[in-house]
């Protein structure tokens, strides 16, 4: 098949392209070119602003793609640019936990419905995550019904190679004793490895599914279960301070997603407990 991929190339977007090419595709990355990846010739690229009508219309006016994979649609404005101007024959958008207004635990898709919602031309920086996720996803599925399309609602996203270093942070903070604020340790939340958000964006490709589909890996982590695995490898007592970095987690409550759907179409999801302290391990000697 010919695939775009925007963004494609860290986090999900690069392991996303791997497995898409290990299926034999043709793929095409797509972003503004500031950050190089490792897929030599192995695939086309495209230099673009995703903001810009002249330059999505420059890239892609006369182009179709059998599936175009979005890890960088943040608002409905983003969302809007993009499929006035694009031809696809499928359109998946990687979306978040955060579209849901509240969380909780097993969250199911229809926990949120952008058919529903109120839909308000945005950017990024002008509501919060959240509502711009939201939005993303109302402009998907209220202005462009009629495309057929995926919005895939994924948890906090890790790995060895997460930029964000949000788990890192509190393994650096315990391993070098400085303090930090966390309000909340007892909250359980849930993940998923980058390596297996790119491998279940590649396995939709050959799937006839539309629609909202959550995916994580199952089971939830708490942060006292994170820094206490720290402290019991390391020696190292963590250091809490109301005057201590805040810590990237906080204010984030118990959440899981409920699973069914994608698993019901035959993807088996990893348990968090079978890769997360290797990850923490990892940290730890870097």
């Amino acid at each position: 098949m010919n695939i775009l991929v925007i963004g494609g190339n860290r986090l999900i977007g690069k392991h996303l392209v791997k497995y898409l090419l290990v299926d034999g595709n043709h793929v095409t990355i797509a972003n503004r070119g500031l950050t190089s990846d490792s897929f030599g010739s192995r695939v086309d690229r495209i230099v673009f602003d995703r903001t810009d009508a002249k330059s999505i219309s420059m890239a892609f006016g006369d182009k179709h793609y059998d599936i175009v994979y979005d890890s960088l649609a943040y608002s409905s404005n983003d969302v809007k640019c993009l499929l006035d101007i694009l031809k696809c024959g499928k359109y998946i958008m990687t979306s978040s936990i955060s579209v849901y207004p509240q969380y909780k635990t097993n969250m199911k898709e229809s926990d949120f419905e952008p058919v529903y919602h109120q839909l308000k031309w945005c950017w990024r920086k002008d509501n919060t995550y959240g509502e711009a996720k939201r939005q993303a996803e109302c402009a998907l599925y209220q202005l462009f019904n009629h495309v057929l399309s995926i919005a895939v609602r994924f948890p906090f996203v890790t790995g060895e190679d997460d930029y964000t270093n949000r788990l890192c942070f509190y393994v650096d903070h315990v391993v070098k004793s400085i303090p930090m604020l966390v309000d909340n340790s007892d909250e359980k939340m849930s993940f998923i490895t980058s390596d297996e958000a790119g491998r279940f964006l590649a396995w939709l490709s050959l799937n006839d599914f539309c629609g909202r589909i959550n995916a994580s890996s199952r089971g939830t982590i708490s942060i006292c279960d994170i820094i206490q695995y720290v402290e019991k490898k390391t020696g190292v007592s963590a250091l809490y301070s109301p005057h201590g970095e805040a810590a990237p987690f906080n204010g984030v409550e118990t959440n899981n997603l409920d699973l069914q759907k994608a698993e019901s179409l035959g993807f088996m999801f990893s348990n968090v407990g079978s890769w997360i302290y290797n990850l923490l391990d990892s940290y730890m000697v870097s």
